[in-house]
């Protein structure tokens, strides 16, 4: 039952990180009404205590979209999962990319931008 806790905690934490970047971005850009960026879509749906999943799109180039399942519920093994991916345009007008998965095994990034750790060579 912690894990459905963990998991309540986690679907307030994503409304909280929605409206926080949403809040945001509108202070960002609230020195021009004409560049502040409108909200092209917004999905928010509750899972019944066994999930969340939420997108959203502005007319500046963001998007995100995440989604967290509730694996093996009832048993020693539950856990979250929470999978998603946010876009966006840097400052250089590059259009970046991020996916990402945060489970038992840790959180776990993926995108171009980022690092690469190099294969360790076999001698």
């Amino acid at each position: 039952m912690a894990a459905r806790q963990t998991l309540m905690n986690h679907i307030l934490a994503g409304y909280c990180l929605s409206l926080c970047l949403c809040l945001c971005l509108f202070l960002c850009y609230s020195d021009a009404a004409s560049d502040v960026p409108q909200i092209l879509k917004y999905e928010n749906e509750k899972m019944d205590g066994d999930g969340y999943a939420f997108s959203f799109e502005t007319s500046d180039g963001i998007s995100r979209q995440e989604t967290a399942t509730l694996k093996h519920p009832g048993t020693p093994l539950e856990a979250i999962a929470v999978q998603g991916s946010v876009n966006w345009v840097g400052p250089d007008g590059v259009q970046y990319k991020l996916n990402y998965l945060a489970d038992e095994n840790g959180f776990q990034p993926q995108g171009e931008h980022l690092p690469q750790l190099e294969a360790t060579r076999t001698a």
